[in-house]
């Protein structure tokens, strides 16, 4: 994955790259906790979660609240940071640079997911996930298993 140019490329053995546009911290890259920022280095996936549930199904705390969203409920919840359809939770690999202390990324809950067809791709605009739209994020979902290894690059 490279943020700079806010893309996410899978590589599987014996098939060609596919690449996806992503959107990354608009913070930009960093590794301390509460710093709403992309973490880099190297990481896993640590969990996956959503698994059948519908596209733009909401989840809180990385349980789904029973919604869906839509523009009507986006209006009713403007505080909201929506997190839709699938989960990839990332650990990092790195002691000291994303892994353990104030820099985890998994105790920071840095996920790969899905967010609403309104939000723009390809630009930096979330609080430190990378967030793909719900078609894509649902077929890299469908091709990775847990224990993937995923590159952040600057």
């Amino acid at each position: 994955m490279c943020l700079r140019q806010q893309t996410l490329t899978l590589h599987q053995a014996g098939k060609p790259p596919m690449s996806f546009p992503i959107s990354s911290a608009l913070k930009g890259a960093g590794q301390q906790k509460n710093s709403n920022q992309t973490p880099v280095g190297q990481h896993i996936i640590r969990a996956k979660i959503g698994n059948q549930h519908p596209i733009n199904s909401v989840f809180v705390g990385r349980r789904p609240t029973g919604e869906i969203y839509t523009p009507d409920l986006a209006q009713a919840n403007p505080q909201r940071d929506w997190i839709l359809s699938r989960i990839l939770w990332l650990s990092g690999c790195e002691i000291g640079l994303n892994r353990l202390g104030q820099v985890d990324s998994m105790q920071r809950y840095i996920y790969i997911h899905g967010t609403p067809d309104s939000e723009p791709m390809g630009v930096p605009c979330s609080h430190g996930c990378i967030r793909m739209r719900n078609q894509d994020v649902m077929r890299l979902f469908d091709l990775v298993a847990i224990g993937t290894p995923v590159e952040i690059k600057s």
